[in-house]
């Protein structure tokens, strides 16, 4: 094993291990080249948490990422057949994305791009928006553990410095403008010279107009799992970014410091709680607790809100309303009490209790119940299914009055005669 998958396998977690080793399983069956790309490797050499995971197939497989889900399970949540990418939901909350490899001609600014495919791994690579996201690690027999870098991603990687792919990628594609910003703060990078030329000229010829709904909204999804989204939404506030999704949180109404209370409190919650959302529903509602009916209307709009996204975020203070009356009730008398209250809460509603309760007890169980329920049941619990024992071990567990350490009777030592006293006696 080289030292770059070692790296790899020791940056991921047991959910994304399995899919990798699934995934590259598939792939050899198939007998095709398979590689991971994209943020995935980037984060691998750059010491970061990896989130996403990218396959790129130098071959077209047909119905390979369907015959992921099917091994692995999950389900598909996007498919672009023109650019020749599939978007997987896995189990463990794993994201995916299966392409083959390909390149993008654009005949004019923020166009549909003419794709070429299936195209060597190094030519997908170079189109790619900057260099640190432009290496690739090869999975399969043949380049297990080699690394692609036509565009020299790793000494910006070394850098710390984000530098664009090639010369015109903001014009191909303005949505890199969002990106660029976010990746600034995820990675912590300074953004090359030349790069913010490129920026700054995109930006003076308003081709951030040309970002379409969707592509902003899932920008703004993405920076809703950021530890520093206040600070990206400040950059798109100074760069005159922000209005593409509210001019009145462009104007004043954006609350910075709320966002990073909230992603304060966030870090408490595990992420499996959150399921799919990510938190995101929860950001959603802070960003727009200045905004009235008319203002939010607006960026739902700007933003193409997604129903679900909707709907979800008008139930969400209601929901949390009712889980706080449920905590602070006087039922709630044993740590199981609390526990499955909270177990069968979604994520979101629990961060909107941390973040705006004022109810101390309501606070103090949530708290108790991430630092000491929530360990102890998984505990009581590993390797079952849901289901009556389960119930039973948890509730035991927690319930248990914790046993009192026996107290050590130490006998005090037998008293010695003082000395002389048998000398004394006997004169």
């Amino acid at each position: 094993m080289s030292d770059y998958m070692f790296m790899l396998e020791s940056h991921l977690n047991g959910d994304h291990n399995r899919v990798v080793n699934g995934v590259t399983a598939l792939a050899n069956e198939a007998n095709v080249n398979l590689y991971l790309a994209g943020g995935a490797v980037r984060d691998m050499l750059g010491g970061f948490a990896i989130r996403d995971l990218d396959f790129t197939l130098e071959t077209a497989v047909a119905g390979f990422a369907q015959a992921v889900v099917k091994s692995l399970g999950g389900e598909i949540r996007y498919e672009d057949p023109y650019r020749r990418f599939t978007e997987l939901w896995l189990p463990g909350n794993v994201t995916a994305q299966i392409a083959i490899s390909r390149e993008e001609h654009y005949a004019k600014p923020g166009g549909k791009p003419r794709v070429t495919t299936p195209v060597p791994i190094w030519a997908d690579l170079k189109r790619r928006d900057f260099t640190v996201d432009g290496i690739a690690l090869g999975l399969n027999r043949g380049s297990r553990g080699q690394l692609r870098d036509p565009s020299n991603g790793i000494a910006d990687l070394e850098n710390r410095e984000i530098r664009a792919s090639y010369t015109g990628i903001f014009f191909d594609d303005p949505s890199r403008m969002l990106r660029l910003l976010r990746l600034k703060h995820r990675l912590g990078y300074q953004v090359e010279e030349r790069t913010v030329r490129q920026f700054e000229n995109a930006r003076l010829e308003e081709l951030q107009n040309l970002i379409p709904a969707e592509t902003r909204l899932e920008e703004l999804k993405q920076i809703a799992q950021e530890p520093l989204a206040g600070e990206i939404l400040k950059d798109y506030q100074a760069a005159g970014l922000m209005a593409l999704f509210s001019p009145a949180l462009a104007a004043e109404k954006l609350d910075v410091h709320a966002l990073e209370k909230l992603e304060k409190l966030r870090k408490l919650i595990p992420q499996e709680l959150f399921g799919r959302s990510g938190g995101w529903i929860a950001f959603l509602d802070v960003l727009t607790a200045n905004l009235n009916v008319k203002e939010k209307a607006e960026l739902a709009r700007n933003a193409g809100l997604d129903r679900a996204s909707g709907e979800a975020l008008k139930k969400l203070a209601p929901d949390a309303k009712k889980l706080e009356s449920h905590l602070k009730s006087a039922r709630m008398q044993k740590p199981s009490h609390v526990y499955f209250a909270l177990e069968a809460a979604p994520g979101d509603a629990i961060l909107h209790l941390l973040y705006g309760s004022q109810q101390r007890i309501v606070q103090d169980r949530i708290r108790n119940y991430l630092q000491k329920y929530l360990p102890m049941a998984q505990e009581a619990s590993a390797g079952m299914t849901a289901g009556k024992a389960r119930t039973e071990a948890i509730t035991q567990k927690l319930n248990a009055r914790p046993k009192k350490p026996p107290v050590e009777v130490v006998e005090a030592p037998a008293e010695e005669p003082a000395q002389g006293w048998t000398a004394k006696r006997g004169s």
